[in-house]
């Protein structure tokens, strides 16, 4: 389908298997090697059922993995397709960002199959997207860790008429 191998970031949407986009689904079914990227989202289906829909074997990619062993999902993605499924839009979190910059730092290329993100979606509740500030996050605080810089950027949309989209940290199924 490419001449070049490369390195894919497939969005998935935000529904179940079925959100794929079509050209996403054919990355997915040539790729040599399929991650799932598995801790800044919560697909509503489990990867066995993405399996299932694909008829191939998806590894999960967690944290560790993708943020301090890139090297195990960038290895051999300039000889080979490497497809890395991202719940929502690839863009939609930092830490892609920082994949696609190893990949460029390794002279691995890399296409982007963009699909929904929650940075879109919000649409569905009758608030204009025009109309939104800076998005903030939500995260777990330590003992050690208590960040509050969201309450400043949230202030600050209210006082310039904006809505604030606040996005929740995940720690995995206990988180709920």
């Amino acid at each position: 389908w490419s001449l070049w191998k490369m390195l894919y970031f497939v969005g998935l949407g935000l529904g179940d298997a079925e959100d794929i986009t079509l050209k996403g689904l054919r990355i997915i079914k040539s790729a040599s090697r399929v991650y799932l990227e598995a801790y800044t989202s919560i697909l509503t289906v489990g990867k066995e059922a993405l399996e299932k829909f694909y008829g191939r074997e998806v590894l999960l990619a967690d944290r560790e993995m993708v943020e301090q062993q890139s090297d195990v999902i960038l290895r051999n993605a300039d000889s080979e397709d490497v497809a890395f499924l991202v719940v929502g839009d690839p863009f939609g979190a930092t830490t892609h960002t920082d994949l696609v910059t190893r990949a460029i730092h390794h002279g691995i290329p890399y296409q982007v199959i963009h699909n929904a993100s929650v940075m879109t979606a919000i649409g569905c509740c009758g608030l204009q997207l025009y109309n939104f500030g800076e998005t903030v996050s939500f995260v777990f605080w330590t003992d050690e860790w208590m960040p509050d810089s969201y309450f400043d950027k949230i202030e600050k949309n209210l006082s310039n008429g904006h809505h604030t989209l606040c996005l929740l940290d995940i720690k995995g199924p206990q988180s709920f």
